[in-house]
Parts: structure tokens; sequence; C-alpha cells
């Protein structure tokens, strides 16, 4: 029972809930989507909770899903970039056990975030193009020229792991409001915020309505929450920086995936540390 609420936690943990109904929620949104892609989360997020449990890694962390997120969304990006096949299996498997192991060096020196889901998928989606030749999946952009709301906000939502559909978004956004009420409404505020710099900025609409502009500003909502004034400032910062910083990825050729929300959010916590300049130190 302690492996099966292991593993929902670590489903969770990918939008930072520590709590086996967000992350059944989370799973039944995505397989509601994809069943591959709901199967690539399942095993990715048991295998990288499996070689924590194999190196020995902490006990306490391994059960509140701390290792299995990255594997989680290592396990969607495979297949959501490259059809399934021997390699691409074997670079699944790997990439999922990679990810643990780069959790446990990233988190000694700062907050880990999702960084070990991207830099062990960026290593492994580049050596499938560069060293085996792999071609990623076309994608299936569809041109859209009017804005939609609803598909907009949810699919913000839905984005966070790679999934693009209005019902899997509202089961995202469900499973944070079942553990917590702020955090939802704090990353509802991301989404609306999101899709509307996106707009001002003239981005595609098509890209809007995917929901590719709001996912990560979601998720810096959900890293940044508390209940000060402060906070809700240095949410609106970092959501506004991690759609510069996702356009200017992109128009680099970079394939983003939660690179935006990480780097930002490691500046915001940086900042956050620097301690006010004491004025009497100063007269002294």
């Amino acid at each position: 029972m302690k492996s099966i609420e292991s593993i929902l936690r670590g489903i969770g943990q990918v939008m930072f809930q520590n709590n086996i109904y967000s992350g059944a929620l989370f799973l039944v949104g995505i397989f509601y989507n994809s069943w591959l892609l709901g199967l690539a989360a399942l095993l990715g997020t048991i295998i990288s909770t499996g070689a924590a449990h194999l190196l020995k890694y902490s006990k306490e962390d391994i059960q509140n899903g701390l290792y299995g997120f990255n594997g989680t969304l290592t396990g969607i990006a495979v297949f959501c970039f490259f059809e399934v096949n021997v390699i691409s299996i074997a670079a699944w498997i790997i990439g999922s056990v990679l990810s643990t192991i780069i959790m446990q060096l990233v988190k000694k020196f700062i907050p880990p975030f999702t960084a070990p889901f991207v830099f062990s998928t960026w290593i492994i989606i580049y050596s499938l193009i560069l060293v085996f030749n792999l071609s990623l999946l076309p994608s299936t952009v569809n041109i859209e020229n009017s804005f939609d709301v609803v598909k907009s906000l949810s699919n913000n939502f839905g984005q966070v792991m790679f999934q693009e559909n209005v019902i899997t978004g509202l089961f995202f956004l469900v499973g944070i409001l079942v553990n917590n009420r702020l955090m939802a409404a704090y990353a509802l505020y991301a989404a609306v915020l999101s899709t509307l710099i996106g707009w001002l900025l003239s981005e595609p609409i098509h890209s809007i309505n995917a929901g590719i502009m709001g996912y990560n500003g979601i998720l810096c909502a959900l890293a940044l929450t508390g209940r000060k004034w402060k906070d809700f400032i240095w949410i609106t910062v970092a959501v506004f920086l991690s759609i510069l910083v996702n356009i200017k990825m992109a128009e680099v050729g970079l394939i983003t995936l939660t690179a935006p929300f990480v780097f930002v959010t490691w500046l915001v916590w940086g900042l956050k540390q620097v301690k006010p300049i004491n004025k009497r130190e100063l007269s002294i």
C-alpha cells in the first residue's frame, strides 16, 4: 500500500501536491487524453521511484514522492517527442533513472523543482536526435484565429504534463484544489495572467489556446505560493518572466520543457535569500 501511495504522491508532486488523491486525479486526467502517455507517466514514476529505492536514497523523500515526479514528466516527454520503438523505450527507462540521480545531486545545492526532468530529458532528446538519428514526431499545430478563454485556461494546466485537452486540464485543477485551495487560486490566477500576457505580446492565437504560454507560469505560482502580499508580487513577476524566457528559448530553437519555470523560480528564490541592508549597520 505504501508503494502505491508513494507512486501517487510522486505524480502529485509534479504540481507540488503531496497528496494521493491529487496524484490519482492527475493520472486519470492524463489517461483521459492518452492511454499511451498515461502509461508512460505511471511507469516513469515507478521506474524513478524504484531507482531511488535501489540507490538507498531517503525513505521519507521516496514516500513523499520526491523521486517520482521527474520520472513522471520524463516518461511522458519521451513519447510526446518520439515514436514508440526499442530505442525510445530504452531512452525512457534511462531518462527516468537519470532524473532520480540528478535529483539527488541538485537538491544538495538548490531547490531542484523540475530541473532533474529538464536536464535528463534534454540529454535523452538530443542524444536520440544527434546520436541515434531519430526524428521528432511531427507537430500537430491547429491554426486558430479565434481566442478561446476556456480552452486556453484549461490547456495551461494540461500542458504542465504535455496534455492539450480541456477535460484533462480541469482534472489537473481539481487535483490541486482537493489538496490546497490557496495553491489552486494562485494557479488559476497564473493561468489567467499568462493568457493575458501572451495576448498582449501578440503571441500566436493557437499557442495561447494550446496552453503553451501558461504552464510555466502555473508552476511558478505553485512553487512560490504564500499568504503575504509580497508572495503575490513575486508570483506576478515570475509569471511574466517565465513567458519571456519561454518565448526567447523557443526563438533560438530550444525545446523549452519546464526550463523557464525552473530558471525563473531559481532567480526569485535567490533574490528572496538576499537579506535587506540594515540602515543602522550602514551608519556604523
